[in-house]
């Protein structure tokens, strides 16, 4: 189904979605991200059942999904009342950040209320929270009137699905999953994940599109990266008690094909560092330079696939890229070094995870 066709996934198809969830059932909805695995934040059951579709750890984490209250004539939308039964305390900056970024691709850590599930949480003090853009999304959750807990819809490890049809394939004849169509996701790589359960910093945990440095231009917050120390005064190292998060492990969204990055010019380098490679290599290259050409290479059989040279672009095709190869057969796929810069820091920890973890393999260390 087309993006421009979701209308027709009208009332009736999210209302059986809302009642799936209600039930204790599972429900695969898009956001503007990758494509969630929803249950009930609030049902233990359900979210036991995201973590055995899955094959994920059950002491890592979920984001919980919230709907943006509704406008009517507010110019300007309070969320405290929305967060109110997930957090135990909200900062000004969270605020700044939430009014600023949502709905949107930032998810944000808080320290937990209370009530909130040790299910979802892996265990830990903190919960992650966003608010996703996606209108089929907000209309789901805004019926819902609840929180839904959505990992990426896929299996454990591997590449995260940007479409209905990617759901589909990934859990066909294994899952009992109502799926809603909402057409290709719109950025393609996961939300930004800010800590900000310890009151006065925030720490980036995960890149996506939205960046530190746009944070600090739209709203003065500084984001500090892991590692980094805060002030010649302060020689705190920021890694030492974060919250796990997901997508963090060092193993992830990977391909079964064998994924390997190249360095600018590098191709042939990168394939005679494989010797032992077959003969079928799926080679990226920018859309902004000339072919390769097989030079130099006889006994390998390459094949050029052309991937956008601006990161926004280069996201939204990411993981259609890596799936659509990977169900090619191919011996090994090799991608271009992402550029330095900030804009780049979301697909390249995709594409250094992706890389790990690739191979048919990977299912070993996807836990490590």
């Amino acid at each position: 189904m087309s993006a421009d066709s979701t209308p027709l996934q009208s009332s009736a198809v999210i209302n059986e979605a809302v009642q799936t969830l209600r039930d204790g059932g599972l429900v695969a909805f898009p956001t503007e991200t990758v494509y969630g695995l929803g249950a009930d934040a609030k049902n233990p059951e359900a979210i036991n059942k995201i973590f055995s579709a899955k094959g994920r750890p059950s002491n890592h984490p979920l984001i919980v999904h919230l709907a943006a209250p509704d406008k009517f004539d507010q110019t300007q939308v309070d969320w405290v009342p929305v967060l109110a039964p997930w957090v135990r305390d909200l900062s000004e900056d969270a605020l700044k950040l939430v009014n600023t970024f949502w709905p949107g691709p930032l998810t944000l850590v808080f320290k937990k209320d209370k009530s909130v599930l040790n299910e979802l949480t892996g265990g830990q003090d903190t919960v992650a929270i966003r608010a996703p853009a996606h209108p089929m999304a907000q209309e789901l959750l805004r019926r819902f009137k609840s929180g839904v807990v959505a990992p990426s819809a896929n299996r454990f490890g591997r590449v995260s699905p940007t479409s209905a049809a990617d759901v589909r394939n990934e859990f066909e004849g294994t899952l009992d999953l109502m799926v809603l169509d909402g057409g290709d996701c719109a950025l393609g790589i996961e939300s930004t994940i800010i800590d900000m359960s310890s009151g006065n910093k925030a720490i980036l945990l995960r890149p996506g599109v939205i960046t530190p440095s746009e944070i600090l231009a739209k709203t003065g917050v500084q984001v500090y990266q892991v590692g980094q120390t805060v002030s010649a005064h302060d020689d705190t190292n920021l890694a030492s008690a974060l919250p796990r998060v997901s997508g963090s492990l060092k193993a992830h969204y990977a391909p079964n094909t064998p994924l390997r990055l190249y360095a600018p010019g590098r191709v042939l380098d990168a394939l005679s560092e494989f010797p032992d490679t077959k003969s079928r290599v799926a080679v990226a290259v920018w859309d902004s330079e000339s072919s390769l050409g097989e030079d130099g290479h006889p006994s390998v059989h390459f094949e050029e696939v052309e991937v956008p040279s601006d990161s926004a672009g280069f996201a939204s095709l990411l993981y259609r890229s890596l799936r659509d190869l990977d169900q090619q057969g191919w011996d090994l796929m090799l991608f271009p070094e992402p550029p330095a810069g900030e804009e780049w820091d979301g697909v390249r920890d995709r594409l250094q995870r992706a890389c790990f973890g690739s191979g048919p393999s990977s299912s070993s260390h996807a836990s490590n």
